[in-house]
Protein backbone atom coordinates (compact mmCIF):
# COMPACT_ATOMS: atom_id res chain seq x y z
CA UNK A 1 0.00 0.00 0.00
CA UNK A 2 1.36 3.14 -0.72
CA UNK A 3 1.49 6.13 1.85
CA UNK A 4 0.17 9.57 1.38
CA UNK A 5 0.76 12.67 3.19
CA UNK A 6 -1.95 14.33 5.50
CA UNK A 7 -1.52 17.23 3.07
CA UNK A 8 -2.49 14.56 0.03
CA UNK A 9 -5.38 13.55 2.06
CA UNK A 10 -6.81 16.84 2.61
CA UNK A 11 -6.83 17.58 -1.35
CA UNK A 12 -9.45 15.04 -1.54
CA UNK A 13 -13.13 16.52 -0.15
CA UNK A 14 -15.25 14.01 0.82
CA UNK A 15 -18.60 15.76 2.04
CA UNK A 16 -21.85 14.42 3.16
CA UNK A 17 -25.03 15.00 0.79
CA UNK A 18 -28.57 13.51 0.49
CA UNK A 19 -29.66 11.73 -2.22
CA UNK A 20 -32.66 14.04 -3.77
CA UNK A 21 -33.41 11.66 -7.16
CA UNK A 22 -32.72 8.07 -7.81
CA UNK A 23 -33.54 6.52 -11.31
CA UNK A 24 -32.59 3.58 -13.38
CA UNK A 25 -29.14 4.53 -15.95
CA UNK A 26 -30.69 2.96 -18.57
CA UNK A 27 -27.86 4.11 -21.07
CA UNK A 28 -24.73 2.93 -18.64
CA UNK A 29 -23.14 -0.51 -20.03
CA UNK A 30 -22.72 -1.64 -16.40
CA UNK A 31 -26.31 -2.01 -14.63
CA UNK A 32 -26.70 1.62 -12.56
CA UNK A 33 -28.44 4.90 -11.19
CA UNK A 34 -28.37 8.14 -11.30
CA UNK A 35 -28.30 10.20 -8.38
CA UNK A 36 -29.06 13.95 -7.28
CA UNK A 37 -27.27 14.64 -4.84
CA UNK A 38 -27.90 17.89 -2.34
CA UNK A 39 -24.76 18.79 -0.58
CA UNK A 40 -26.41 22.21 0.79
CA UNK A 41 -26.77 25.73 0.00
CA UNK A 42 -22.68 26.08 -1.08
CA UNK A 43 -21.91 23.41 -3.20
CA UNK A 44 -25.86 22.43 -4.33
CA UNK A 45 -26.99 19.82 -5.91
CA UNK A 46 -24.58 17.76 -7.76
CA UNK A 47 -25.27 14.40 -10.44
CA UNK A 48 -23.20 10.61 -10.12
CA UNK A 49 -23.57 7.52 -11.45
CA UNK A 50 -23.82 4.97 -9.15
CA UNK A 51 -23.43 0.96 -10.04
CA UNK A 52 -25.42 0.12 -6.64
CA UNK A 53 -28.20 -1.68 -8.59
CA UNK A 54 -27.60 -4.90 -6.66
CA UNK A 55 -28.13 -3.73 -2.90
CA UNK A 56 -30.51 -0.56 -3.95
CA UNK A 57 -33.83 0.35 -5.24
CA UNK A 58 -34.40 4.28 -6.52
CA UNK A 59 -37.34 4.64 -4.40
CA UNK A 60 -35.11 3.45 -1.15
CA UNK A 61 -32.05 5.92 -1.87
CA UNK A 62 -34.13 9.45 -1.76
CA UNK A 63 -33.51 11.09 1.38
CA UNK A 64 -30.42 8.74 1.98
CA UNK A 65 -26.92 10.40 3.77
CA UNK A 66 -24.41 9.69 1.03
CA UNK A 67 -20.27 10.39 1.17
CA UNK A 68 -19.30 11.63 -1.89
CA UNK A 69 -15.54 13.02 -3.75
CA UNK A 70 -17.25 16.59 -4.42
CA UNK A 71 -13.66 18.00 -6.09
CA UNK A 72 -12.97 15.59 -8.80
CA UNK A 73 -13.35 16.94 -12.52
CA UNK A 74 -16.61 16.21 -14.19
CA UNK A 75 -16.58 13.03 -15.95
CA UNK A 76 -18.44 12.14 -18.67
CA UNK A 77 -20.21 8.86 -18.23
CA UNK A 78 -22.20 7.92 -21.83
CA UNK A 79 -24.64 10.72 -21.61
CA UNK A 80 -24.01 11.96 -18.26
CA UNK A 81 -21.91 14.35 -17.01
CA UNK A 82 -21.08 13.21 -13.55
CA UNK A 83 -20.69 15.78 -11.01
CA UNK A 84 -19.46 13.85 -7.99
CA UNK A 85 -18.05 10.32 -7.07
CA UNK A 86 -20.46 8.50 -4.58
CA UNK A 87 -18.62 6.13 -2.39
CA UNK A 88 -18.92 2.87 -1.23
CA UNK A 89 -17.46 -0.71 -0.79
CA UNK A 90 -17.53 -3.88 -2.21
CA UNK A 91 -19.14 -6.90 -0.15
CA UNK A 92 -18.05 -10.64 -0.04
CA UNK A 93 -20.16 -10.65 -3.46
CA UNK A 94 -18.93 -8.04 -5.34
CA UNK A 95 -22.19 -5.54 -4.52
CA UNK A 96 -21.36 -2.26 -3.51
CA UNK A 97 -23.02 -0.84 -0.56
CA UNK A 98 -22.99 2.58 0.25
CA UNK A 99 -20.86 4.41 3.17
CA UNK A 100 -22.90 6.80 4.96
CA UNK A 101 -22.95 8.56 8.20
CA UNK A 102 -24.85 6.77 10.78
CA UNK A 103 -26.06 10.05 12.65
CA UNK A 104 -27.51 13.09 11.06
CA UNK A 105 -24.91 15.43 10.25
CA UNK A 106 -25.16 18.75 8.23
CA UNK A 107 -25.34 18.55 4.44
CA UNK A 108 -21.95 19.52 2.84
CA UNK A 109 -20.35 18.61 6.11
CA UNK A 110 -16.50 17.79 5.24
CA UNK A 111 -14.97 14.53 6.01
CA UNK A 112 -11.77 14.87 8.50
Amino acid sequence: METISFDDFLKVELRVGRVVSASVFAEARKPAYVLHVDFGKNLGVKKSSAQITALYRPEELVGKLVVAVVNFPRKQVGPLMSECLVTGFHNEQGEVALCVPDQAVPLGTRLL
